[in-house]
């Protein structure tokens, strides 16, 4: 290329590039591990165009130096093909993991168990424990060794929505064994406690309680753990999202604006301590009548609104659905069924296949 045209091309290129365009490009590339892309993730901090010179900020928290250094490569090779660009510069700041509220140092992994997605809401009553017990069977449906860890000290429901009250024991390095239920190792307090028995105990309790749940349970080997989080954002969650390596958070909320207001303060809370937002869950969006009729009880299409303003993604809208209450209290989540037989629980199997987790 002679070097008129070669100025003649990077003019072009500085009269057609702008900051949106670059995002768009940088969309394709994924986040390793993961099926979303860099810019979904709020990785990419900042994008610059100078002429034909193109910078970029990006943003990871993680203890594997392979990451950013795969992100560094993708995005050059992903600007790189366009023809006329110029000098491209790529800024990787990798963050350190934050300290716990007791002063210990950083994030860190659970032995055997690949990744660890968070399901949570900022409020009470929004059909939380529900839907992480359904999106961890979706995933062992999908050939996916699944572990699912209720977090909820004083309102534990997995025994329930399991359809089982059995005790958990001890192996010989006096780790709990999980109990395991329709294809799934599980933990929650409900376990260990009679049905009307409270847990009375204070916020550094719960939290050591909280580790012991993680760190000295002997989940094996797992493709993915799923905790339920109680809800809100107190000592439990902020100590589990400052001491555990996190992979991706799930929101759950209902169409209400009062459920809303705390699902931002849910989102913020991951934010500050850099774990990603897979996306939102709108759930009990509907009532369907039986001649179709769709009846919105809690507001319309506000999980959708508040997805768009919150640049995540919007995963599924869940209706209120007979079935679902029924199978939940009788031990036996929707997603059990077949997704043809049930429209909620197709909705589970379709949303866990889009995350390709």
């Amino acid at each position: 290329m002679g070097v008129a045209l070669a100025r003649k091309t990077a003019t072009v290129w500085a009269a057609m590039m702008n900051i949106e365009k670059i995002k768009e490009l940088l969309k394709q590339v994924k986040y390793p591990g993961f099926s979303r892309d860099i810019v979904s993730f709020g990785l990419v901090k900042s994008v610059e165009a100078d002429g034909a010179d193109v910078n970029v900020k990006i943003e990871v928290a993680t203890k594997d130096a392979k990451v950013p250094e795969e992100i560094f490569k993708d995005v050059h090779e992903v600007l790189g093909k366009v023809e006329g660009i110029g000098a491209i510069k790529v800024d990787i700041a990798v963050k350190d993991a934050p300290e716990t509220v007791s002063g210990a140092v950083g994030k860190s992994s659970i032995p055997g168990v690949k990744r660890i997605i968070a399901v949570a809401s900022g409020k009470g009553g929004v059909g939380k424990s529900t839907v992480a017990s359904n999106i961890a069977v979706a995933l062992s449906a999908r050939g996916l060794k699944v572990g699912l860890c209720d977090c909820d000290l004083y309102g534990p429901s997995v025994a329930q929505m399991f359809g089982t009250t059995e005790r958990p024991n001890a192996n010989e390095n006096d780790e709990i064994i999980p109990i395991e239920a329709h294809g799934l190792k599980l933990m929650s307090m409900g376990f260990l406690l009679e049905d009307k028995s409270p847990v009375i105990v204070r916020g550094p309790m719960a939290t050591r309680y909280t580790q012991q749940f993680l760190r000295q349970v002997a989940w094996g080997e797992l493709d993915v753990l799923v905790l339920d989080l109680p809800p809100g954002t107190g000592d439990i969650q902020l100590t589990i999202v400052q001491t555990v390596a996190v992979d991706g958070a799930v929101i759950v909320t209902t169409p209400q604006e009062v459920a809303l207001i705390d699902a931002r303060k849910a989102v913020a809370m991951f934010a500050k301590v850099n774990v990603p937002i897979l996306g939102l869950i709108e759930n009990m969006s509907w009532f369907e009548a039986d001649d179709g009729k769709r009846y919105y009880l809690f507001g319309e299409e506000g999980g959708a609104r508040e997805a768009e303003d919150m640049n995540v993604p919007l995963l599924a809208q869940i209706p209120i659905d007979v079935p679902t209450g029924k199978g939940g209290d009788a031990g036996k989540p929707v997603a059990l069924m077949d997704p043809k037989e049930n429209k909620v629980s197709a909705v589970f199997h379709k949303m866990v296949a889009d995350l390709e987790i």
